[in-house]
């Protein structure tokens, strides 16, 4: 899956399980060079994340609804209405986005012709 971001294109890993989303980006060292989807999710806790991220919460139909820049570690992004998706994004990428707007999704799948 791939994200539009303004003229580039952003990869997006989505993120199942509570291992895998637990043990997400704490203690990552690495800056983060792609997006990571945590569906029906609507809170997010930001404890032992060692790096500066953005976050975009959309509804169902991809509108945006919260936005959140620069959020740095161990900030809580408390319960929200209406939030489906949950968009933990490079910093920077925000910089493109509006909230009311809807995100451009773009699937690797290719089509067998």
């Amino acid at each position: 899956m791939k994200l539009n971001l303004g003229k580039n294109k952003l990869n997006i890993r989505k993120v199942d399980g509570f291992w895998n989303r637990f043990k997400m980006l704490k203690f990552d060292l690495q800056p983060l060079k792609e997006g990571i989807l945590l569906e029906n999710r609507k809170f997010l806790s930001t404890y032992f994340f060692c790096q500066k991220v953005d976050i975009v919460m959309t509804d169902s139909d991809y509108n945006i609804l919260y936005m959140y820049k620069k959020l740095k570690s161990e900030k809580r992004i408390f319960y929200k209405r209406r939030v489906h998706n949950t968009y933990i994004l490079p910093l920077g990428s925000c910089d493109f986005l509006e909230i009311g707007q809807k995100l451009r999704i773009v699937s690797d799948k290719k089509k067998n012709t």
